[in-house]
C-alpha cells in the first residue's frame, strides 16, 4: 500500500520543500558544514538540505521512509546518497561516520525519541535537533485550531529546553540552541488551499480560508509567519 506522504510528495516538495530554508541556513552556518563535512540528514523528505549541503560543498547523506520522497531527494539531489529507511529501525551506516546527524521536525515522529537520539549520537559528531516551537509563536496555530476536533497541546520538543534534555540524557553537550523565523508565503487562495488540505477533506476549505484571512496580504496572497525550535549537542 501507497504510504500517506508518497501520495502528496509532489504536491508537499512544490509547496513546503523549502520553507524550512531559513532553519536549514541556520543549522549549516553553526555546525560548520562545508569543503570535506559529512552529513546525515535523518527524514530527509523531498532533498532540500541535501541539495543546500552538495553547495555548500559538503558529502550528504540522507534517509527517508517514504519511498515518493526518496524519489524526490534523489532528483533534487542527485549527488547525494539517499536511503528508504525507517527511524525506528538501526541506521544503515557504522559508528561515527558522520561529521554532523540533522534532524528536521522528525524526533516526534519518533516511537523512542531518546533511543533514537542516542542512536544519532553514535553516528556523528554532531547532532542537530530541529522542530517546530510552541504554537503560540507560530501563525499556523490559527488553522490548526479551527480543523483540530480538539485542542492540542505543546509536545515536550516544542517547548523551551525540550531538545536540550533529550540531548542531554544521551550525555551530549548542549553547544548552541535558538529559534528561527520560518515564513510561508503563497499567492493566491487556490495554492493556501492546496498546501493546507493536500488534496483531502475539500469540505474543510471554507474553515480554512476564513482562518487565514488575518494572514491575506494586499496582493491578495497569503503570508504566516512561524518559528522552529533547534539545539545541537555536542560529544563532550
Amino acid at each position: 500500500m501507497t504510504d500517506p506522504w508518497s501520495e502528496v510528495a509532489e504536491t508537499w516538495a512544490q509547496l513546503w520543500g523549502g520553507f524550512a530554508g531559513p532553519a536549514q541556513r541556520e543549522i549549516a552556518e553553526v555546525t560548520g558544514i562545508g569543503p570535506g563535512v559529512r552529513v546525515l540528514d535523518i527524514g530527509c523528505g523531498s532533498g532540500e538540505f541535501l541539495a543546500y549541503v552538495h553547495e555548500l560543498c559538503g558529502e550528504a547523506v540522507g534517509i527517508d521512509s517514504s519511498p515518493g520522497m526518496v524519489a524526490l531527494a534523489k532528483q533534487r539531489a542527485p549527488h547525494a546518497e539517499v536511503r528508504l529507511g525507517d527511524l525506528d529501525r538501526p541506521l544503515p551506516w557504522p559508528d561515527d561516520d558522520f561529521d554532523v546527524v540533522t534532524a528536521f521536525n522528525v524526533l516526534e515522529f519518533a516511537a523512542d525519541p531518546v533511543k533514537s537520539v542516542d542512536e544519532f549520537a553514535f553516528m556523528g559528531t554532531q547532532v542537530a535537533l530541529v522542530g517546530w516551537a510552541e504554537r503560540a509563536r507560530n501563525d499556523f496555530n490559527a488553522i490548526d485550531e479551527v480543523l483540530a476536533d480538539e485542542p492540542s497541546a505543546d509536545g515536550e520538543f516544542r517547548k523551551p529546553g525540550g531538545f536540550e534534555a533529550v540531548l542531554r540524557e544521551v550525555n551530549l553537550k548542549v553547544s548552541t540552541s535558538g529559534l528561527v523565523e520560518v515564513v510561508w508565503e503563497v499567492p493566491d487562495e487556490e495554492t493556501l488551499l492546496r498546501g493546507i488540505l493536500l488534496g483531502e477533506n475539500p469540505q474543510d476549505a471554507p474553515t480554512v480560508v476564513q482562518a487565514a484571512k488575518p494572514f491575506k496580504t494586499a496582493d491578495g496572497g497569503y503570508r504566516l509567519v512561524n518559528h522552529f525550535r533547534y539545539a545541537i549537542g555536542t560529544r563532550p
